[in-house]
């Protein structure tokens, strides 16, 4: 197994590895939609929050030379489901090709670190493995 941190990806919340890696698979925290430039603030609404989910976890896998095409499962919670949860969708969607979406769970939750409105965690096959 490896544990991973990635230079310059997203600050931890609490105490995680960014990354988890047995027998090719990659277990990837989930991710806050805050920046690594700016740690703890988060922009306004739905989209924006879920688009920088998106981008903090790119960041993670591209940390381990992966990206969203190599993603098998994703977990998504958010605090405002019945607000929140066709925006989101929107938005996930335009990440991956009709055909090849991953698998997911989306439950709604009643807090996040932050007060964010979404979090997601994923799961990646390293291509071969």
């Amino acid at each position: 197994m490896q544990f991973h941190m990635i230079a310059g990806g997203p600050k931890p919340v609490a105490p995680f590895s960014h990354a988890v890696e047995a027998d090719g698979f990659v277990f990837v925290t989930g991710q806050m939609p805050d920046t690594p430039q700016a740690p703890g603030v988060l922009p306004e609404g739905i989209e924006a929050q879920t688009r920088n989910v998106v981008a903090n976890l790119s960041t993670v896998l591209a940390g381990l030379d992966l990206g969203l095409e190599h993603v098998v499962m994703a977990r998504i919670y958010l605090t405002c489901f019945s607000r929140d949860y066709e925006v989101m969708n929107t938005v996930w969607r335009s990440y991956f090709p009709p055909d090849r979406l991953p698998a997911r769970t989306c439950v709604g939750v009643n807090g996040l670190a932050y007060d964010a409105l979404v979090e997601i965690d994923l799961v990646a096959r390293r291509p071969g493995v």
